[in-house]
């Protein structure tokens, strides 16, 4: 068993970056060198290596809803890999991790108050499937449906798969458009 599977103390030299993003190096005692990093997903994911823990994918899968409902975009990017593909077609978005996070800001500016909240979450490997219930108001353009005020709720189902570095790196979605547009009154109920 490698020296990094087994390790029991790791040094941690910690700085920020100017926007107060965590920097610097991980090494395994015992060891030479220390594996230089940038962001939290890289410093959790080289003590995950070190100590021989499991990935969290739930961790991560709950952080990424939780900053989609903070407001937080670039922070959720944070927890996407470079090389995304979005499997659910998303209108005029290419299937990127680019075109992912241009949708979610399209989402927040027509409902600024959006709340994603997990309602199921089963992790199997490197696959998760969850139940999510979305709630907002309904304050800004939404797929050419002007603002309404109304509140909505709608239930979404997704399927993530998760690389080696724990960021998500494909996703599969069916949310319940229908009932979404009948709520905003696009459509007739």
């Amino acid at each position: 068993m490698p020296a990094a599977r087994t390790a029991r103390e790791i040094v941690l030299i910690l700085r920020h970056t100017e926007d107060g993003a965590p920097c610097g190096t991980l090494r395994v005692v015992g060891h030479r060198t220390g594996t230089a990093f940038e962001g939290w997903i890289e410093l959790i994911g080289l003590i995950t290596e070190a100590t021989g823990a499991d990935m969290d994918y739930a961790a991560t899968i709950r952080g990424a809803y939780e900053r989609i409902t903070g407001g937080d975009i670039s922070g959720f990017g944070e927890l996407v890999a470079d090389d995304f593909i979005e499997h659910e077609q998303l209108p005029g978005l290419a299937p990127t991790k680019a075109g992912a996070l241009e949708y979610f800001e399209m989402l927040l500016s027509a409902f600024p108050d959006l709340r994603m909240d997990v309602q199921d979450l089963i992790v199997d490997g490197d696959k998760a499937a969850i139940r999510v219930r979305a709630t907002g108001t309904h304050d800004g353009e939404f797929l050419g449906v002007p603002p309404t005020g109304k509140h909505v709720e709608i239930e979404l189902i997704d399927i993530m798969r998760m690389d080696g570095d724990g960021l998500l790196c494909e996703h599969w979605g069916v949310a319940d458009m229908l009932s979404l547009m009948q709520q905003l009154g696009a459509v007739p109920a």
